[in-house]
């Protein structure tokens, strides 16, 4: 999968699911602050992202995913 075509997959899977607008989904935001995420809906995150690129992310790499672009590298190496 190309890195845009991933991009594009993050945004419409997240906007979808948490309900923001895909505009407010960019690079540099922070992941939690856009998506208004808790704990709860961290994990949901995270279990939607893990089944739709079949990646594992393990609880102590979540500290080094902030933003968007972090997250998008972070799937990039793995998928």
């Amino acid at each position: 999968m190309e890195k845009q075509e991933l991009i594009a997959k993050v945004n419409s899977v997240l906007a979808e699911e948490f309900e923001v607008d895909e505009s407010l989904i960019t690079p540099d935001a922070n992941i939690k602050q856009t998506l208004d995420l808790d704990s709860l809906s961290l994990v949901d995150m995270v279990a939607l992202i893990e089944n739709e690129f079949g990646v594992k992310i393990q609880s102590n790499e979540l500290t080094s995913i902030p933003t968007f672009q972090s997250l998008y590298d972070y799937l990039s190496q793995r998928v």
